[in-house]
């Protein structure tokens, strides 16, 4: 069956409802965390090897901007996808499920996980 539609797939013209904005980035924080977890095991077995490799883990992460950048994004996507998950485990048990609560919830949801970005930013730095 052919239908004559017009069909948009530039992505850039399309809006996203803050709910998709709230699921798509909890989506990719996981992902981001499962990554980061390459680098965070080879912290931890470096620290574990012996304790110059606990004292050459403290000194990267002290000292080397690339592995505080990278710790910074794993804790901001961690509380992020946490935050997240809550308000998806709250809405599978009945609430927020309305398109305004929603919303709410998924602006709540983003204002919480950019102010939490923020205070682990101070806390990395």
């Amino acid at each position: 069956m052919t239908k004559k539609r017009p069909v948009n797939l530039d992505l850039r013209t399309i809006k996203q409802p803050l709910p998709a904005i709230s699921s798509i980035l909890h989506r990719i924080t996981g992902v981001a965390l499962f990554f980061g977890a390459i680098f965070m095991l080879y912290a931890l077995g470096l620290s574990l090897e012996s304790e110059a490799g606990f004292n050459e883990a403290v000194v990267m992460f002290e000292d080397s901007f690339f592995a505080k950048l990278i710790a910074w994004g794993l804790l901001s996507a961690l509380v992020y996808h946490c935050l997240a998950g809550v308000k998806h485990l709250v809405m599978d048990a009945g609430y927020f499920e309305e398109l305004e609560s929603g919303q709410m919830a998924a602006k709540a949801t983003l204002i919480a996980g950019a102010v939490s970005v923020l205070l682990v930013g101070v806390w990395v730095w």
